[in-house]
């Protein structure tokens, strides 16, 4: 009886052994696949995100994102210097948007972080610009109404279109849209009347008509875009849905 007690509480002991063994070996394995994820996590190459990310196109546009505190800061007064600063900041986003387009061109560097940034970074100031004029009184709210909500219409459609495979380039009266508006903006932005130094002579020019002006017309425009692509959208639609009833 005293050997099989004995037999007994050996094999229990063996037996509760074996459990804190068989415990320790999993929390070695588990320490280990740890270690193992933070050794390949360091060692991992950064993703193509962010290898597109540093590149000079790229370090332009995030700069005008980055600006606009600056150009909201010097507008926020209406002070007529800070006025003509907030333009001079407005024109030079306006000039690194066309060259980092350019430098992305011309370099190849045409990346999906900047066709996502490029777009974003220009809306973004436009409609800070816009807002500004509005909280200055420089133009009516119902103009800006207009141009964010044709913005909001137009992107929405490019989202869909792309959505189902269709390309739809921008008209003319886009780019025209375009050009007066980011004009009429700079002008507003200057908003006093300053002397302007031509090549007869000296005239005194009111920026704020002359911008109110350009941005009336750049709306006219913006809406005549949006029915354009809109009317394209729908052509290319049709199209598509007359070829594959042709095909079937």
């Amino acid at each position: 009886m005293a050997t099989d007690r004995e037999t007994k509480r050996v094999l229990r002991q063996e037996t509760r052994q074996k459990k804190r063994d068989e415990k320790q070996r999993k929390k070695d394995e588990k320490l280990a696949r740890r270690e193992a994820k933070k050794i390949a996590r360091r060692n991992r190459p950064p993703s193509v995100i962010l290898q597109e990310f540093w590149n000079l196109p790229n370090m332009l546009t995030v700069g005008r994102i980055f600006i606009i505190p600056v150009f909201v800061w010097l507008l926020y007064d209406g002070d007529p210097w800070f006025s003509v600063l907030a333009a001079s900041v407005f024109t030079l986003a306006a000039i690194t948007d066309v060259v980092d387009g350019f430098l992305a061109r011309r370099w190849n560097m045409i990346t999906v972080t900047g066709k996502l940034l490029d777009p974003l970074a220009d809306k973004l100031i436009v409609a800070a610009a816009l807002v500004m004029m509005v909280w200055l009184g420089r133009i009516p709210a119902w103009i800006v109404i207009v141009l964010l909500s044709r913005e909001f219409i137009v992107t929405g459609l490019r989202q869909v279109a792309a959505s189902e495979g269709l390309v739809i380039a921008a008209g003319q009266e886009g780019k025209w849209k375009t050009a007066l508006q980011l004009t009429g903006i700079v002008a507003l932005c200057i908003h006093y009347t300053h002397p302007v130094f031509l090549l007869f002579g000296t005239v005194r020019a009111n920026f704020n008509v002359i911008g109110q002006v350009l941005v009336y017309f750049s709306t006219a425009f913006s809406v005549w875009s949006a029915g354009v692509y809109f009317q394209a959208f729908l052509n290319r639609l049709g199209q598509r849905g007359a070829s594959e009833t042709k095909s079937a």
